[in-house]
């Protein structure tokens, strides 16, 4: 068992002694290099990127100041992509929103218009019954000052409707006398139908 012992201390003694002998020495004077050459203003870290960038495989684990400054750039482009898309969702609410709004105003335009237009309708209406009334009252004034015989004659000609508007305008003894003077017929019918519109 001791013969066991002695041969594994000497199998593990030429590892320690190259561990001892050679790694650490190596590692101890890299470091006491690196503190010397930064001390003395040489730039020891970019230098080793450059080099350790031109050997392919440690390539891959060097970073760059470059691929530093892609990498932030690059988030910084993210976060406003991510931003802007924000900005165009709430934008799209704001359209709809203002859509909506455009189509309840062009709603209420034309219920406006409609009611513009029925009360100019009615207004052109009540404005032209005004004049007729007018008109009908002016005719009558001259019905008033003719002749009973001529009064009658004309108003038998006229239509019954206007007539009646006529007729409807004379006082009771103006409008007996032209009654008088027409056919019977034509002022029973007159006389029926003054009575048929209540006046």
């Amino acid at each position: 068992m001791a013969k066991k012992n002695n041969t594994d201390k000497r199998k593990m003694n030429p590892v320690l002694w190259f561990l001892f002998a050679i790694v650490i020495p190596i590692i101890i004077t890299i470091a006491l290099a690196t503190v010397v050459l930064s001390i003395a203003g040489i730039d020891v870290t970019g230098w080793l990127k450059d080099k350790g960038n031109n050997i392919p495989v440690v390539s891959s684990f060097v970073e760059t100041d470059k691929e530093k400054q892609l990498k932030r750039e690059d988030e910084s482009v993210k976060a406003m992509m991510s931003d802007k898309d924000a900005e165009i969702e709430q934008l799209k609410v704001d359209l709809t929103d203002k859509e909506a709004t455009v189509e309840q105003l062009e709603q209420e335009i034309m219920k406006l218009e409609n009611n513009q237009a029925n009360e100019n309708e009615e207004q052109s209406d009540d404005e032209q019954v005004k004049k007729e009334v007018t008109t009908v009252k002016t005719i009558a004034n001259s019905f008033k000052d003719m002749d009973p015989d001529q009064a009658a004659n004309i108003l038998q000609e006229l239509e019954q409707e206007t007539a009646l508007a006529i007729m409807k305008e004379l006082s009771n003894d103006t409008r007996g006398s032209i009654l008088e003077s027409m056919n019977a017929e034509t002022a029973a019918k007159l006389t029926q139908q003054f009575i048929n519109t209540g006046n």
